[in-house]
Formats: C-alpha cells, sequence, structure tokens
C-alpha cells in the first residue's frame, strides 16, 4: 500500500496513465458535505458487502475524513487481493487544506 500526502496524490492523478478507482469510505452524510469529484461512496462498514462493486486490476484510492478509515479499508483492500491501493495520508481534510481550498471542511 502506498500513502500519499494531497498535493501528491493531485499530481499522479493528474499524470495517470489509466484510469484510477477514487473510493471514499465515509458516511453517506459526510460525502454530501465534500468530495473529491470521481468518488464513489462505499462507506467502511458496506465495503465487505459491497467488495465486488470494485475493480481490483485497478488503482484504487481510499479516501476518508483524516486518513484512518481509509488506511483499515486499505488493508483490507490488499488482504483480498487488490494489488496497487493508494491512501490518502490526511484525508479529504488535507486535501481540502492544500489543493482545493474552495471544498466545505467539516
Amino acid at each position: 500500500m502506498r500513502h500519499l500526502q494531497a498535493r501528491d496524490l493531485d499530481s499522479w492523478l493528474a499524470a495517470a496513465p489509466g484510469p484510477v478507482s477514487l473510493l471514499d469510505v465515509r458516511e453517506p452524510w459526510e460525502f454530501e458535505v465534500c468530495r473529491i469529484e470521481g468518488s464513489r461512496l462505499i462507506p467502511l462498514s458496506q465495503l465487505p458487502a459491497r467488495l465486488g462493486e470494485l475493480d481490483p486490476g485497478l488503482a484504487t484510492v481510499v479516501i476518508c475524513h483524516h486518513g484512518v478509515r481509509s488506511l483499515r479499508a486499505a488493508a483490507y483492500l490488499e488482504h483480498c487481493g487488490f494489488a496497487d491501493v493508494v491512501n490518502l495520508s490526511g484525508g479529504i481534510d488535507a486535501w481540502a487544506r492544500t489543493v482545493d481550498p474552495a471544498m466545505a471542511v467539516y
């Protein structure tokens, strides 16, 4: 599993040669407040039941509020055979503060 800071992830996404899955594991109310464009919401508690909705062949960036839930989810994805998993260190909060200052924070 890789860990990327928000600015590094932004650069990586801009240069990514192929499709990337942005997986947000926060709760629906959090996702409504703010999200990275193109991300898919699967709350952490639902991840085991909804694992089949994800493509293990894609690079998967896991996102939460501060990076704790996403770390747990990323470890689970690796355990399930996902080969290219990235944890957003600092979560959506770091993204809002360093990449997209217009994004709402909570």
